[in-house]
């Protein structure tokens, strides 16, 4: 059905309509590997990247760890929120919405122990700015296509004053268009600098080729 979808948009439209309908069918991939609410809100299968995260945090927690969870889905983040209720873990949350003053109130709360070890963030929101060296565990729950983004990110745990060893994982879907992604970012270092903004456009530059498309989802 994707491929089609791609190999139809290549075939009709032109180069530029042709790649905003490929990112759009790959989002979707993307934000199937995330959670399948993500698709459809009806749908009541648990993701396994959640019942993974909550299962760590639970340790890290036990074990008096800090964490920082990225995702480039707020929408994504909503549903994490209501797991980690369910599971009685306390957290605090950070993205494009929080306010310039929440923003220092949060990490300054997170800095000094005072609120949750837990520290949801959107990658693009949480990714600039921050000291968050309470962390020393760092997860990224969806593959990004700039590797230079994510490093970013991370690095809020890397600042000065970290006396820790920080740990980053990346949780990603075996044999999905997840693990195509990060392949092909090490395979096309053009990609380095391409970055997916959403599902209609991506920064300029983007140099996604139909033949990366069909690398994707061979």
């Amino acid at each position: 059905m994707v491929r089609s979808t791609i190999d139809n948009a290549y075939e009709r439209k032109t180069l530029a309509q042709a790649r905003i309908i490929a990112l759009t069918a790959i989002l979707k991939l993307r934000q199937l590997c995330v959670s399948p609410k993500l698709i459809d809100p009806s749908v009541n299968e648990p993701s396994p990247k959640i019942e993974f995260l909550i299962e760590k945090l639970k340790e890290l927690q036990e074990e008096g760890h800090g964490a920082l969870v990225f995702s480039q889905f707020t929408s994504f983040l909503d549903i994490l929120e209501e797991e980690l209720k369910k599971s009685e873990l306390s957290f605090c949350r950070l993205d494009g919405s929080t306010a310039v003053a929440k923003r220092k109130r949060l990490v300054e709360d997170f800095q000094g122990g005072e609120s949750a070890s837990i520290f949801l963030l959107s990658l693009k929101a949480g990714g600039q700015g921050l000291n968050l060296t309470r962390a020393s565990y760092v997860f990224h729950l969806d593959p990004w296509w700039n590797p230079a983004v994510e490093n970013q990110a991370s690095d809020r745990a890397h600042r000065i004053g970290q006396k820790n060893k920080v740990s980053i994982m990346r949780i990603l879907m075996r044999h999905t268009v997840e693990e195509k992604m990060m392949e092909l970012k090490k395979k096309k270092l053009a990609l380095y600098k391409a970055v997916m903004e959403d599902s209609t456009q991506g920064r300029r530059g983007l140099s996604v080729s139909k033949s990366d498309f069909d690398y994707l989802l061979a």
